[in-house]
């Protein structure tokens, strides 16, 4: 199977309403969202959901894929600064080193707070994160399972924090295409994601099926699995949500408004 029948997920549980059990015209290549940027710009897949703080970094190379994003609804649960004394006091922050947006969002609510601690890469465990730094900024699956373990440390919802700061939602991904690629293959590798998802959206045997394989592959149960798709992500980009996009691109990004293949 060559490249342009590739596509590129994020391994976390925000793309599983996207990709679980996607037709096997397609291969699936899953990685880091970061690491996704490289895979797509090497050809190594044909698309892929990559950090919206990536595609400002390599737009003269990119499209951008309407209609289907990574989003965060108001709270995104997954996105969250944790920490044992309050943010205004804080020295340093660990910061994971899978997630372009993410930090630079947070170092843009910093800024706008006053405040200036110092972030420090490291890898994605909380434990030693905080044992290191006041604080500890984790994404994805590790997030949801850490608010349970370290629920009164957690501090700040990062989409709920831009989403009272801006008014708009806050899209953390954004599936992206080289700009050289046969975009009739992109957009038919687009419709066939958006077909599954409003599979995911209107069939609710596929609905329970999916929350079912999400919540075993994360050991979450499916109550907290079903809400955090219902209630705090979202793979649709919507009008607020392409504006939300647009304001970071600008605020945080300091980029002009994206291409958009339709």
């Amino acid at each position: 199977m060559t490249w342009e029948r590739v596509l590129g997920r994020v391994s976390f549980i925000n793309c599983d309403p996207v990709f679980y059990s996607l037709s096997s015209e397609w291969r699936i290549l899953s990685a880091p969202p970061s690491w996704l940027t490289g895979h797509l710009l090497r050809k190594d897949c044909i698309t892929a959901p990559i950090p919206a703080a990536d595609y400002a970094a390599n737009q003269d190379k990119l499209v951008l894929l309407s209609d289907i994003g990574i989003v965060g609804r108001e709270e995104v649960g997954s996105v969250l600064l944790f920490g044992n004394r309050p943010i205004e006091s804080m020295r340093d922050i660990a910061v994971p080193t899978d997630s372009s947006t993410s930090r630079m969002l947070l170092n843009w609510i910093l800024y706008e707070r006053g405040l200036d601690p110092r972030l420090v890469e490291m890898g994605p465990d909380i434990e030693s994160m905080m044992e290191k730094c006041d604080g500890a900024l984790i994404i994805g699956d590790r997030a949801i399972s850490a608010a349970i373990s370290h629920k009164g440390s957690v501090l700040m919802d990062l989409g709920k924090e831009w989403k009272e700061i801006t008014g708009l939602p806050m899209v953390f991904g954004v599936f992206a295409a080289r700009k050289d690629s046969d975009l009739r293959l992109v957009l038919e590798a687009r419709n066939a994601m958006m077909r599954h998802y409003n599979s995911f959206n209107e069939n609710m045997d596929f609905r329970r099926e999916v929350i079912s394989s999400s919540s075993k592959k994360v050991g979450l149960n499916e109550n907290r699995v079903k809400s955090y798709f219902e209630k705090e992500v979202s793979n649709i980009l919507e009008e607020d949500s392409i504006k939300g996009l647009s304001k970071f691109l600008d605020l945080v990004c300091k980029v002009e408004e994206p291409m958009w293949v339709s």
